[in-house]
């Protein structure tokens, strides 16, 4: 039986796993948070994760708060880098296969075409500086797939869509930049192309191929488009006006553009991605 253990099982992504994994027979599942399993903790990680024996890792523990990590540059990298360093330390010299969730914010935006694994990085603040320094310990270890992400929601946890609605219902008038484009990602699809991963090399229908790779839903819009199709789907009244990012004030620049190519998960695992805007759809039914 197939023991797969996700770290960071309270966040977005966790949650949405733990949902997925609903519909996966004969796997053994372990779901820890911080409370748990201390992933910042090298010994207490090597301990736990040895006395599980996993066969796949998906890490989805992570450090989010992107102006807060100026702040706590230390604290971010320690979840976001060192945590990831002492998960590989833990399963070197085993077949355990490690997936891990990186972010669009490695990148700074310079480019106007979408980003693929090759593109070159550069993050903007301490945050990207992070989650870049966790990519290369995870590619450190030679069973590892680093699956970059963008724009992550859902139904669980904080994120901008929920943001959205609340304000929306609060105020009946939101602010958004407009001059941010990017491709969102509901954490559900993510959870199911994982699973769908997982499944297919355990059963052989594909092969693991260890390395980079980007991950969201389909399309491309503004964070503007984003909240004002939030908005319609809910039903709400609700004035949306677009605003430039000087006029957002914020202690970290964010990507102008951090559109991401998914050619190569979806080539090498058969991954039919779908379409913001339908998935969307699909969170918005399940917060109204």
């Amino acid at each position: 039986m197939a023991v797969i253990l996700v770290t960071g099982a309270n966040g977005q992504l966790g949650s949405e796993l733990k949902v997925a994994s609903e519909s996966y027979y004969g796997y053994q599942f372990i779901f820890t948070d911080a409370d748990t399993l201390d992933i910042t903790d090298k010994e207490k990680t090597s301990d736990y994760i040895r006395s599980v024996n996993p066969g796949w890792i998906i890490n989805c523990a992570a450090y989010t708060a992107v102006d807060k990590a100026e702040d706590e540059p230390g604290k971010a990298m320690l979840v976001n880098s060192e945590a990831v360093r002492n998960i590989v330390g833990s399963v070197k010299g085993s077949d355990c296969r490690l997936i891990h969730i990186s972010s669009d914010y490695v990148f700074d935006g310079s480019q106007n075409t979408p980003y693929d694994e090759e593109a070159a990085v550069s993050p903007l603040g301490a945050y990207g500086l992070s989650k870049l320094e966790g990519e290369k310990h995870a590619m450190g270890y030679y069973n590892s797939m680093v699956i970059r992400t963008s724009w992550l929601y859902s139904s669980f946890g904080s994120n901008f869509v929920k943001t959205i609605l609340r304000k929306a219902k609060e105020t009946g008038v939101v602010k958004v930049v407009c001059d941010q484009t990017g491709s969102p990602t509901y954490a559900g699809d993510l959870a199911n192309a994982i699973m769908s991963i997982i499944s297919g090399v355990i059963r052989n229908q594909v092969a693991f191929k260890a390395g980079i790779f980007n991950y969201s839903d389909e399309g491309v819009c503004s964070w503007f488009d984003l909240a004002t199709e939030a908005v319609l789907e809910a039903g709400m009244d609700c004035r949306v006006i677009p605003i430039r990012s000087e006029e957002f004030l914020q202690k970290v620049k964010r990507p102008s553009y951090s559109v991401l190519d998914k050619t190569k998960i979806r080539e090498s695992y058969n991954l039919v991605i779908p379409h913001w805007r339908s998935s969307l759809k699909k969170c918005i039914k399940k917060l109204i």
